[in-house]
């Protein structure tokens, strides 16, 4: 086995730079879907806006050589796709989870059509910010070398929880996911109400396929998402619809993620390509763990289509 200067505890510090690059997007498409979700509404379509936002960020940062203005044309589409999500969804025997993959579908098109002109060019990159400069250690530096994404990440993962437990706002995405009826007899549309949180459920989530394309990996290609936004509404379900519980779900699903190339940096390459299936077998255990008839989901919003 070859070893490399921090030798075998290159591993869990490979895992831990691994963790907060992969789990980036994780938590703006899980934060994103929580909202829905806590809505009452399901939305499956996060996929295409993960992709579609990512091709979107990557295209306006090449034409206006901004990576910020990626991000920010990133959240408008992102928003729009909800819109039309929440939109077709308000109308009575509309299916949310038939409607997603609808949406991701088309937003998955819409990408690949849009984005060939792209996938040449180059964007700029969305800034780092250097933590690991006490050490010498390359590896070191290299792992505390946190993008500003991530770090908005946490500040809007706290943000939002505190949102939905102290705020007229969280307590009326609260009511409207619990019950309609309810709702409607303290005079307020849950129509409105689940639109506004689809969009911005949208927006988060397109600003996580804004990381991909302009930060990690770092280009635009059409399988630059490997089904994260799909992955998302798993982690959800295992974070029980709480913000904090999104964080740590995505830290984990990150760290599966680095699992194998952290492997592979110490010299173990055997079964390489099995542990790069890591968070998929992670997502897999988890919808077998939480997918029995018999048992409520604990959190979940009682409108949630889920659940019915």
């Amino acid at each position: 086995m070859e070893e490399t200067a921090l030798g075998l505890w290159g591993v869990p510090l490979a895992i831990l730079a691994g963790a907060i690059r992969v789990s980036t997007p994780f938590i703006f498409v899980s934060l994103g879907e929580t909202l829905t979700e806590r809505s009452g509404r399901i939305n499956l379509g996060l996929e295409g806006t993960l992709v579609f936002g990512a091709m979107s960020a990557y295209a306006v940062a090449v034409l206006t050589q901004s990576a910020w203005l990626g991000v920010l044309a990133a959240m408008m589409a992102g928003a729009v796709f909800g819109l039309l999500h929440g939109f077709i969804c308000k109308f009575p025997k509309v299916n949310d989870i038939a409607i997603g993959i609808a949406m991701m579908q088309f937003g998955l098109g819409l990408a690949f059509f849009l984005g060939k002109p792209f996938i040449q060019p180059v964007a700029p990159k969305l800034p780092s910010i250097p933590l690991g400069g006490w050490s010498a250690l390359p590896q070191v530096q290299a792992a505390l070398t946190i993008n500003v994404l991530f770090i908005v990440g946490l500040i809007l993962t706290f943000s939002i929880a505190w949102m939905l437990k102290n705020t007229r706002i969280g307590l009326i995405l609260r009511v409207v996911g619990d019950s309609s009826d309810a709702a409607r007899a303290m005079g307020i549309n849950p129509n409105t109400v689940r639109l506004l949180a689809t969009a911005a459920g949208g927006a988060l989530a397109a600003i996580g396929g804004a990381y991909l394309s302009l930060f990690y990996p770092g280009s635009w290609n059409e399988r630059i998402s490997s089904g994260q936004g799909l992955m998302a509404v798993a982690l959800v379900i295992f974070a029980r619809w709480n913000p904090k519980g999104c964080l740590f779900a995505s830290l984990l699903f990150g760290g599966a993620g680095a699992l194998g190339p952290a492997l592979q940096s110490v010299g173990i390459t055997q079964g390489y390509y099995l542990f790069y299936a890591a968070p998929y077998v992670l997502t897999l255990i988890i919808l077998i763990m939480t997918s029995s008839p018999t048992t409520r989901l604990s959190g979940a919003p009682e409108e949630l289509s889920l659940t019915k």
